[in-house]
């Protein structure tokens, strides 16, 4: 399935979605981000498809950011339903319930970074370039990056980031804990969707769960998180790949999971 923006691809249970606008840098205009909502939507929706990658046709660019001539034009009014639209779509890539994987290929900047950040993991080729420059157009990130970076970076790296507007290398990300993994140029996607393919061979419910366990645990304080995840703990054993994961643990063979 395709559309003009945005492409999927189905690989061995891994579904590839592209962004699909190489002359702009892969910008997000309003009709991307549609599509991009429909996309995630569908393999959210499609019980073949167990793990997602997201990424940018070309080498230049993941997603270079957003369409500035979209934002110039718009109104206090405008921007404020146009900033709710894009974090509820991504909210829907965050929450979706499989893992959502980011293949960083070039710049990924202003929304572009926001997408990434989205994500539930980042791997990101060697030429990737990371940055919110909102505030050099006299913005602020409107997507999430001003929650989201800072949750993963720490707050000072993430002020230090949205107030300069400058970007880092892909060798810094990795250092502050932004990307999980730098690989070598033209490999982003590869890597992404080998990891996404071992992670859909564990348990399906279990994932999904510990997405859950993670997502809600770190917006409450800890003793909090833990009864979270203690709930979501005795969830997890009532399920049918629990019983066949600790058999076939038992039996010393791998186990067939069945998403139940």
């Amino acid at each position: 399935m395709s559309s003009q923006n945005v492409l999927t691809e189905i690989r061995e249970g891994i579904a590839i979605i592209t962004i699909n606008r190489p002359e702009k840098l892969n910008a997000l205009n309003r009709a991307t981000l549609a599509e991009l909502e429909r996309a995630v939507s569908a393999a959210g929706d499609d019980p073949q498809v167990l793990a997602l990658v997201i990424t940018g046709t070309g080498p230049k660019a993941f997603v270079a950011g957003a369409d500035i001539g979209e934002l110039a034009a718009l109104s206090p009014l405008e921007g404020r339903a146009y900033a709710m639209d894009g974090n509820r779509i991504l909210m829907g890539i965050e929450s979706l319930g499989k893992v959502v994987i980011a293949a960083i290929n070039g710049f990924a900047l202003g929304g572009g970074c926001e997408l990434a950040l989205a994500c539930h993991i980042r791997i990101a080729a060697q030429n990737a370039r990371i940055g919110l420059p909102e505030v050099t157009l006299g913005l602020i990130p409107g997507f999430g990056g001003t929650q989201r970076l800072a949750r993963i970076v720490g707050k000072g790296r993430g002020l230090e980031m949205t107030l300069s507007g400058e970007m880092i290398d892909a060798a810094e990300a990795h250092r502050i804990g932004l990307f999980n993994r730098v690989v070598p140029e033209g490999k982003a996607v590869e890597e992404a969707a080998a990891l996404g393919r071992t992670i859909a061979s564990r348990g399906p419910v279990a994932v999904r769960l510990a997405l859950e366990a993670v997502g809600k645990g770190l917006e409450v304080p800890l003793q909090d998180g833990l009864v979270i995840e203690s709930a979501l703990f005795g969830l997890a054993a009532t399920t049918e790949d629990f019983k066949e994961g600790t058999r076939a643990f038992l039996e010393k063979r791998k186990a067939k999971f069945q998403g139940r």
